[in-house]
This record gives C-alpha cells, structure tokens and sequence, in this order.
C-alpha cells in the first residue's frame, strides 16, 4: 500500500489520501484512490466501483462502439456524486478509476466469460455456479450488452486478464477491506456505501411513481435491518421513492466484505441517472446538488445509527 499524504489546507481538515493499484498503460494511472479526513467524524466507507472513466488506448481500440459501450457501462459520474456527499459528511470515499468495461468490481474474479479468453487456460467448463453473471454477458469483464451485442472486436488473453485481476481488482479490494476494518476498529462498527447509478426503472403496478432509488443488502445478509429501516424512511421523509433490494440486492462487494456480526455492514445504493443527469444521461444536470444534499443527509442519519450499535454490530432480533 502507497505512503498515506496527509493535506492540509486553511478551508479543510487535514485529510488522508493515498492511490494505488494500476490501470495497465504506459502512463502509469492508477486504479483507485481513497480519501478521508485525518480524525474521521462519520463511520461510514463510501465506495465507488463503477464510474471509472481512464481507458488505455488498447483498451479502446479493442471495442466496436467505445462512446456507446461506455455510457452504457458506466455509473455515469456517480462519483461526483459520492465526493460532495463525502465532503459534506467527513465519509471515507474510494473510487475506482478503472472503468467496468475493463474489469468489474462487483464480479468474483472467477466470474469469467472463458468464451472471450483465449487459450480458456484457466477452466474448461463454461456454464457453472461461480460464472453465472458471465453468461448473461456482464461478468468480470463484461461481453455484451443487451440490444447491442458484442463489446469487443477480439479476446484478451490469459495473461491480460490476470494483469487486471492483480493490477485493478486486488488492490483495490485490499483498500477496503482495510479501511472497512480500520473504521470498525476505531468505531466498534462500520457501513460501507456502495453507491452506483441505474437507468430509470418502470414503474411497477400500483405503483404512482417508479423508484427513484434502490437499496440492497443482499436480502438482509449484508446489513443490520434498523439500518436499511432508517434509510428508507429518508426518503419518504424527502418525498423521493425507493425499493428495497428489487431489481439490484448487491452483488459481490457486499458478499464479499460485509459481515454484520463483526460489525461490518453493507448497503449498495442505487441512483437513477435521470435524476441528477442531463436529458441526455451523459453530464452532470441541474438536479446533482440537490441529490448529493438529499444522500448527504441520509449518510449522516445512518452514521449516527452506525455509532449506536451495540458492540458486535448488531442489535438482537425477537424470535419467530
């Protein structure tokens, strides 16, 4: 892990910052990086997996539609979304600066397409329970995209793929994990945000107004349930819709990282792009301040319950 760089500023608190990890070109741009101010007042991670937007050259060349494939990959800005809430709530924050299109962070790293692989070196077997989000196309390094079809003109070979496994995928993990860990230690429990964007839902029957906003906790594994209780409260609060694990419960970094009985809690917050985009869902729109405020509050009312939990991290639940 790089040196820690404290900066200190006259309208700042001193913050912690560091990056890491490693993209793949001969700029040498990094994978993530984390921020946080020196004496955190909030525990609470926010992480953004999805909105990297740095695409070596290589990378590029290799897809048939590199502007479409993007925007459609991409959580569009979400992170500047997740910055003015981090700044506005002392939060932790990493950010991924590789794009989904390269390696997705929500994958298992066995959550291979073998198809786009040459060689296959690494498994002969095609359709199997670790590879299931690859044969839908969006697996570790997304295949296709629904209505498109193929993103790439040809297939990596093994050697690039482990490239980005070790480069992208485990050290940027390793930075949560950490600061995961770090934050509960100093607080006795710690949530992690994991915030992403969505296309605009359909509204669902008997519904007046379809969500606005998605949270996930893998159904209830992944978070303790008077947290997810006080987020959805927010937003009726705030008069915006939210579901609640339906259509996204979370994926891989809430399996991976969260285990509420040590302390560690997860939710993954989805954000309609339509509401803080342009009509184009390709640039920050008038709507992103506001946004970031409405979330901002949330992050600080789920800091304050966060802080609440008893030790262990969980309060304990009547019996059925």
């Amino acid at each position: 892990m790089p040196e820690i760089t404290l900066i200190d500023a006259d309208s700042q608190p001193a913050m912690r910052r560091y990056s890491g990890g490693f993209i793949g070109d001969e700029a040498g741009a990094k994978a993530f990086t984390f921020t946080a101010p020196a004496n955190q007042t909030i525990p609470i991670v926010i992480a953004v997996p999805h909105a990297g937007r740095y695409y070596p050259e290589a990378v590029q060349s290799n897809m048939r539609e590199p502007g479409h494939c993007a925007l459609r990959l991409e959580d569009r800005y979400v992170d500047a979304l997740a910055q003015e809430v981090a700044r506005q709530t002392g939060a932790g924050l990493l950010v991924a600066h590789a794009p989904r299109a390269m390696l997705d962070l929500n994958r298992a790293t066995d959550d291979v397409d073998w198809g786009m692989i040459t060689g296959r070196t690494r498994s002969r077997t095609l359709h199997s329970q670790s590879n299931r989000r690859a044969r839908s196309g969006l697996g570790l390094i997304p295949r296709r995209l629904g209505g498109f079809g193929e993103i790439w003109r040809s297939p990596i070979d093994p050697a690039e793929l482990d490239a980005r496994i070790e480069g992208i995928h485990r050290p940027y993990h390793e930075a949560l994990a950490k600061e995961l860990a770090r934050t509960k230690d100093e607080w006795g429990a710690v949530l992690l945000v994991d915030l992403h964007s969505m296309p605009p839902l359909r509204k669902q029957f008997g519904e007046e107004r379809a969500a606005q906003f998605v949270l996930g906790d893998r159904f209830g594994a992944s978070c303790d349930a008077s947290l997810i209780g006080r987020a959805l409260r927010h937003f009726e609060d705030y008069g915006q819709v939210a579901a609640h694990n339906r259509p996204y419960a979370g994926g891989f970094v809430l399996d991976y990282h969260c285990a509420p009985r040590r302390g560690i809690h997860g939710v993954q917050v989805e954000v309609c792009r339509s509401t803080y985009l342009d009509q184009r869902m390709e640039q920050p729109g008038s709507q992103m301040v506001s946004v970031a405020q409405s979330l901002a509050v949330m992050v600080r009312e789920l800091g304050a319950s966060t802080a609440q939990l008893p030790h262990g991290g969980v309060f304990p639940q009547a019996a059925e």
